[in-house]
Parts: structure tokens; C-alpha cells; sequence
């Protein structure tokens, strides 16, 4: 078994005890943010604490969904390389970005060779605070970047960000859409994880307390979005799911997924949860059956969240979404065997059976 987590994780803490942890990073901050941060009043706390120690920072807000390969190439030009902090405060976007970023401050490489391990050993530090409940990428070691429109990650360890910071407040103000759609990436991540070839007994135990915790909060939160209580369960969850993944990595639900979102614009939550009730259900493993004592029917949890996702997509697509997915790393840590056939019989699944898929075929 292998447990690596070298990120200093402060939760709900108002920065008191995650000060000294600041300062201690650097004197040069580049902060990758989007206009949210403004209205949840992440980037003024912020702001104050770097003023307060007299750091040096630059704003980048205009991170974009999905962050494509030009705009990492464009902070770059626009910022430089000579940062020794890299703050990533948002949703899983910005934290990509900056873990993308810290390494381009480094290292003389192009976007393109991150996924490369050979290529860099080394990156600047990495300050994360998520601003939604769902990425977990601020304790992994995972960037997720739309290279040509593909959604593909890289992995190294030099990108677990150095400090976490988790302030539940943050979210309050996300509405029901982001709510869930960040909430049931969590949950793919917990389950992924449980499900995944790679789990051990580490990965389990994160695993199972996110579905737990999900499954008994989501709804509540749902029908009472200021509640704070249930904004810091469904945080602590996705916390829980992101350390779990950072053991296993992500399995086929995600890949199915990646599609869904570059191509049709579905949220990466949704688009990847609604494989969920597929997987679980043709994993030929016995901890499907732990999932289901937890979370109840899979597919009836998501149908009593409203889950129904539209878009129109042919036959051609479908096939080139298979293959694309059959050739991605994830296949082969996913239990079920799936080959191009059953690939496709995924797909085919969610828009004829699932009830689910509100669309045109």
C-alpha cells in the first residue's frame, strides 16, 4: 500500500492557524481566480492576509471552464514565470490552472510536455482554495486541461499543492445548479475511488465516509442552500473523496464523461455521475453492494436530485467517444472489463434506459 499527502490541509479555520503557512511560502504570489471569488468574498480575505504580510501578488480572473492549453500559455506571457507562489482560489479550474502554471514557472517546457513526468521534477508552491465542494484537486496531485478540445490530466507529485485552505462560507453562495452538479463529482470521485483497482485500505476509508456523508446530506442541502452546516459536511466530504482519489486516481465514469462536457457542454459533475449507476451495476465486485447499502439505488439517489441532462448526438459520435475513452488509462483500472462493445453500450445506456437523458438521439 502507498499513502502520499504532503499538502497542509487548514479547514475552517479563517486563516488563523494558516498564516504562519502563508508567509512562510514566499514573497511573490500570481493568484488564478475567476469573477466568483469577488462575489463569495474569497479574493478580499485574501487579499488582506497577503497585504497584511506585505506580499507582492497579481490577479489572473478570467480563468476559463475546462482550462484550455492557450490561456495557460497566456498567463504565462502576461505574468511571467518569476512567482514563488501560485495561489489556484476557485472551483477545480483555477486550482488545474495553477498546479499547470507553478510547474511552467520552473520548468522550460510547453503545455503540451506536463504530461511528460520525465520532463520536470519541480514547481513552484502551490497555494489552494477551492471555493466549491466537489474537485478535491486541492489535495492531488491531478491537473485536468482541454488540450485541441480533449479533456485529458496529467499527474505529478510536484503539483500537490504545499497548502490547503477550506473555508465552507465560500460556497454559500453557489446556487443549486453548481450545488449539485460539484456535489455528485465528489461523490464520482468517492465511488471511483472504492470501485477502483488501484483502492487500498486508505483510499476505502476516505471513500466510503464522502458517500456516507453525501448521501445523508445532498438532498438537505438541496431544499436549504444557506444552510452552513450541511455547506461544511458536503466540503469535508468532497475533501474526503479528493484525498481517496489521490490514491487511486479516477476510473471509466470519468472518461465517459469528458465528452459530454468539451463536446455538449454538460457540467463535468453530471456528465460523469450519471455512469455511475453502469458502473457500480457491471463491476462484477462485491463492494457494489457496500455502495448501495449506503447510497441506497444508485440511479433513484440521482433521479430524486432531478437529474436529467440534453443535448442532441448521433451514431458517429458515440463511436468516437468510445474509442476516445477505450484508449484512455482509466479503462484499465476500472473493474468490468470494458472493451469497444460494452464502451458504447455505456453510452447507449445512458440515453435509452438510464432516464436520465432528456435529449435527442
Amino acid at each position: 500500500m502507498k499513502f502520499y499527502l504532503p499538502t497542509k490541509i487548514f479547514f475552517e479555520d479563517n486563516y488563523i492557524q494558516s498564516i504562519d503557512e502563508i508567509k512562510r511560502l514566499g514573497d511573490k504570489f500570481l493568484i488564478i481566480t475567476g469573477k466568483s471569488s469577488k462575489i463569495n468574498k474569497s479574493l478580499d480575505e485574501l487579499l488582506k492576509i497577503l497585504n497584511k504580510l506585505n506580499k507582492k501578488y497579481e490577479i489572473f480572473d478570467e480563468t476559463l471552464e475546462n482550462p484550455p492549453k492557450e490561456m495557460i500559455n497566456n498567463i504565462i506571457e502576461r505574468y511571467g514565470k518569476n512567482w514563488d507562489v501560485i495561489v489556484g482560489l476557485g472551483g477545480g479550474s483555477p486550482m488545474d490552472t495553477a498546479k499547470a502554471v507553478a510547474v511552467l514557472c520552473k520548468n522550460n517546457i510547453s503545455v503540451e510536455e506536463l504530461y511528460d513526468s520525465n520532463k520536470y521534477n519541480s514547481a513552484a508552491k502551490i497555494l489552494c482554495i477551492p471555493t466549491t465542494s466537489g474537485t478535491g484537486s486541492e489535495v492531488t496531485q491531478y491537473s485536468v486541461l482541454t488540450i485541441n478540445n480533449v479533456k485529458k490530466g496529467f499527474k505529478h507529485d510536484v503539483i500537490f499543492p504545499d497548502v490547503a485552505i477550506l473555508e465552507p462560507k465560500y460556497t454559500l453562495t453557489l446556487n443549486k445548479e453548481l450545488t449539485v452538479s460539484t456535489a455528485l463529482d465528489a461523490l464520482s470521485h468517492a465511488i471511483e475511488a472504492f470501485l477502483s483497482l488501484r483502492a487500498n485500505s486508505f483510499s476505502d476509508l476516505y471513500a466510503l465516509k464522502a458517500i456516507e456523508i453525501i448521501s445523508l446530506n445532498l438532498n438537505n442541502l438541496v431544499k436549504d442552500l444557506g444552510n452552513y452546516e450541511l455547506r461544511k459536511k458536503i466540503m469535508l466530504a468532497s475533501l474526503y473523496a479528493g484525498i481517496s482519489i489521490g490514491i487511486t486516481g479516477t476510473t471509466i465514469a470519468h472518461s465517459l464523461g469528458y465528452s459530454l462536457t468539451t463536446e455538449k457542454g454538460i457540467k463535468h459533475g453530471l456528465a460523469t455521475a450519471v455512469f455511475l449507476p453502469f458502473e457500480i451495476e457491471h463491476s462484477n465486485s462485491s463492494k457494489a453492494n457496500k455502495i448501495k447499502e449506503i447510497l441506497g439505488d444508485p440511479l433513484e439517489f440521482l433521479k430524486s436530485l432531478n437529474i436529467l441532462i440534453k443535448f442532441s448526438v448521433n451514431e458517429r459520435e458515440i463511436e468516437a467517444w468510445s474509442q476516445r475513452v477505450l484508449n484512455s488509462s482509466h479503462v484499465k483500472v476500472t473493474p468490468g472489463n470494458y472493451d469497444f462493445s460494452k464502451i458504447k453500450e455505456t453510452y447507449k445506456w445512458l440515453l435509452e434506459k438510464s432516464g436520465l437523458y432528456g435529449g435527442n438521439k
